[in-house]
């Protein structure tokens, strides 16, 4: 049995799944097992994930109809004989210590269920990254979850197959924040899920894809706190309020960097004030520099925009 199963779904991932396979393939801990879940893609990524597993054996390729990627992360599930399950998206890309730094947490710490690290965010070149996320140490809570959401995505997390399963794998009736609403569950059931301070993940962005739907990612994030308010009563609507402030600035930068229609920025962030103006503005550097963008958009170039927008 290998110790890693990563799950990794791609659809219409030509362009990059061969960049997230090598890295993949040049981690240091080395007992893994990979499925690579092809959901319904009608351009290359099959014969590139198939060409690939010709030469690693490890990969092994699973042909889907466009179930979606909780469909298809629970199928990958299903089939994974791995102690831990690693989840790796088509367009992302590991550092080769991911899997060794993962494993020997979760070795030497039996109650801890997940791992994650630090994101790296990068648009062309993974060594030229435009930002980073944190990670503060300790046990990772609701609290946190449901306001800047510190595993960022699910490529960065590690989980135990035991604690994964035991509730439910992925709700496949959600196409956005369907990772945050998992693990809002996984942690509201108890698990023990904690950040590690370095760098593990360099994640993709882009303006187009699921992550450029702005208004489908804001419901489904609606979701997911609902979730959270159901597992914890002690859920005030005040941090309820400020964690809705601190996504919408997030989606309000991420409007300005991506193609989205003018003044969706200033929409965005006007909502985001109006639900909590101290979150909103918390930390100054994100807040004041986002709203400014925001309301100069219509009179900045382009890459002027999306700068500030990085800061």
């Amino acid at each position: 049995m290998p110790l890693f199963s990563v799950i990794l779904p791609a659809h219409n991932a030509e362009k990059t799944l061969a960049a997230t396979l090598v890295s993949l393939a040049r981690q240091t801990c080395d007992d893994w097992e990979a499925i690579v879940l092809d959901d319904g893609s009608t351009d290359r990524t099959g014969r590139i994930a198939t060409a690939f597993a010709r030469v690693e054996t490890r990969v092994r390729v699973v042909r889907l109809s466009g179930l979606g990627p909780s469909r298809a992360r629970n199928l990958g599930a299903a089939e994974a004989c791995g102690q831990f399950l690693a989840f790796l998206d088509g367009d992302d890309l590991w550092v080769p210590e991911k899997l060794a730094v993962s494993a020997a947490t979760l070795r030497a710490s039996p109650g801890v269920d997940g791992v994650f690290g630090r994101v790296a965010f990068f648009d062309g070149d993974p060594a030229h990254a435009r930002t980073e996320s944190r990670v503060r140490p300790g046990r990772l809570a609701l609290r946190d979850l449901i306001g800047e959401n510190p595993v960022c995505t699910m490529s960065n997390l590690v989980v135990r197959a035991s604690s994964f399963r035991a509730v439910g794998g992925f709700d496949e009736t959600l196409r956005h924040s369907e990772d945050l609403e998992c693990l809002i569950r996984l942690v509201a059931s108890g698990a023990f899920v904690t950040g590690l301070d370095r760098r593990l993940v360099h994640y993709r962005t882009s303006p187009f894809g699921l992550s450029a739907d702005l208004s489908a990612m804001h419901a489904g994030w609606r979701r997911a706190v609902e979730t959270a308010m159901k597992a914890d009563a002690d859920l005030r609507a005040r941090e309820v309020r400020a964690a809705e402030a601190a996504h919408l600035r997030y989606l309000a930068r991420r409007a300005l960097r991506v193609n989205t229609p003018a003044g969706t920025a200033l929409r965005l962030s006007m909502r985001g004030l109006a639900a909590s103006p101290a979150a909103f503005f918390a930390p100054l550097d994100r807040g004041v520099p986002t709203l400014a963008a925001a309301l100069l958009e219509p009179l900045m170039p382009t890459a002027l925009r999306r700068r500030l927008a990085r800061l």
